[in-house]
């Protein structure tokens, strides 16, 4: 009886399973359809043919090249900052007690129920007035300035295990608090920053808002999320192009996750126990 009910369970979860990733199979299917053939069979995961000829659409008429480029750039640069920011003051508050502290703590949690739509103005303001508008480091500095509250409570989760006789001897070597971070502390948190360095992968990459704001005067530096927009004409869908445009998006994020993935597991397992 134990077992039967086991199989049950199993095939429910496979059939949620596949729910949950119908919409991702469906865009892999339709980058290889006809255009016809995606209005035909549109429900259809099997394509009858294989239309390669999509991707090199998407790569070529949708300008992915140069998307590409500055989605690497801006997506690498932010994940260093805010792997900075973020790791220093999980540190901080992990490591060391000081007046005000778990009011910190309570306006960082408060601050995670506010959505990005409410800041997109004073961010906007902000950027134009320090003059970087229709720029790659407007970008990346409105996507790593957010609070990233999230990273900062699963580094001072971390932080707060970790013995005070390592900082203790590190300290008597000779060691002041950067040294100590950086030689001592840091290293002992590649699961967090594995953890970190994937979500905020994800949310940098898939970004669609502010880069589209903020370079609205000049298409060449979107992102490869706002670049989609290119095959979307004014009469015309190019639909099988933007499936296949969007394959070629997330195909950097199923890499990245599969490569970082146990650090993933680890880092959030490590801060759940904390």
């Amino acid at each position: 009886m134990k077992r039967v009910s086991t199989t049950l369970v199993h095939i429910a979860l496979l059939a949620f399973s596949f729910v949950w990733i119908y919409p991702f199979l469906w865009m892999l299917s339709a980058s290889f359809k006809t255009q016809n053939e995606f209005f035909e069979k549109g429900l259809s995961l099997i394509p009858t043919s294989l239309d390669l000829s999509n991707f090199g659409r998407a790569w070529n008429v949708g300008n992915f090249e140069r998307y590409f480029v500055n989605s690497v750039v801006v997506t690498a640069a932010v994940i260093l900052i805010v792997l900075f920011i973020t790791s220093t003051c999980g540190y901080a508050l992990g490591r060391y007690s000081f007046p005000g502290k778990k009011i910190i703590f309570a306006v960082l949690g408060a601050s995670i129920f506010v959505p990005l739509e409410f800041s997109i103005i004073p961010i906007f303001q902000l950027i134009k007035d320090l003059g970087l508008m229709n720029s790659l480091g407007g970008v990346i500095l409105a996507e790593s300035g957010g609070g990233h509250v999230l990273f900062v409570l699963l580094f001072a989760s971390f932080f707060a295990q970790v013995p005070k006789e390592l900082e203790e001897a590190a300290t008597i070597d000779g060691c002041g608090f950067l040294r100590t971070y950086l030689n001592i502390i840091l290293p002992l948190s590649k699961p967090i920053v594995g953890s970190v360095v994937i979500m905020q992968f994800i949310w940098t990459w898939n970004s669609f808002l502010l880069p589209l704001v903020l370079t609205l005067s000049n298409p060449d530096l979107r992102t490869l999320a706002v670049g989609l927009y290119a095959l979307r004409g004014e009469n015309i869908v190019d639909w099988t192009g933007i499936a296949a445009g969007g394959t070629l998006a997330l195909a950097p994020i199923i890499i990245i996750f599969l490569f970082l993935q146990r650090f993933f597991v680890d880092g959030m397992a490590g801060a759940v126990k904390g």
